[in-house]
């Protein structure tokens, strides 16, 4: 009984504080919804953010958030490649290029370029959501792109595995439109010429 008391009071959860009011008969019962839990992307964003933020604090001597530049950024993202699962063959290696390797090898692993492009794009949003300015925010910068399109180039030709870029939807609609064109516009004439219309008239 003591365990699931402790989980709604580490949870915030409303129902117990209801539950208390309704069995002690002081006060009304909340009629506010119970509030719903931050979605794996919010609650992702939150931890990537708290991570920047220590990472800084750490720092010789530390960083503060009001002074972080895109050189922190480009520092933090070579540091996690210490922790990255991602085998990225170089140069000279046997393997160099190789999708599937017939065997292991002494490369070392690297943060993901997928993996770190995500991460950016949610520090890029938990900058401004934490009171920066979009004018100002490190993680938008010209070198985070460059260096990202580094990383997606390198990794592609090491693992031999070419990077193929999402064509939009819209592009897609858009295409499919023109190429009917032709054949709307066909339709249109010769539905009009038997009614004694001729285009252009």
């Amino acid at each position: 009984m003591s365990s699931s008391k402790g989980k709604d009071i580490t949870q915030g959860s409303p129902k117990f504080s209801a539950s208390a009011s309704v069995s002690g008969g002081a006060g009304p019962v909340d009629p506010r919804p119970a509030q719903q839990p931050p979605s794996r992307y919010e609650s992702q964003k939150r931890r990537d953010w708290n991570t920047f933020g220590q990472y800084l604090r750490n720092q010789r001597p530390p960083v503060a958030l009001s002074q972080c530049n895109s050189n922190h950024v480009l520092d933090f993202l070579r540091y996690l490649d210490q922790f990255g699962k991602t085998k990225v063959h170089l140069q000279g290696c046997l393997f160099f290029g190789q999708v599937e390797p017939p065997g292991p090898c002494t490369c070392p692993l690297r943060q993901a370029w997928g993996s770190l492009d995500a991460l950016i794009g949610r520090l890029r949003a938990a900058y401004e959501e934490n009171g920066g300015l979009p004018e100002t925010n490190p993680f938008a910068s010209g070198a985070i792109r460059v260096y990202l399109r580094e990383v997606r180039d390198s990794q592609a030709k090491a693992r031999g595995i070419p990077y193929k870029k999402k064509k939009k939807k819209r592009n897609l609609i858009m295409k499919n439109a023109s190429n009917n064109l032709p054949m709307q516009i066909g339709n249109f004439i010769n539905h009009n010429s038997k009614v004694g219309f001729e285009v252009g008239s």
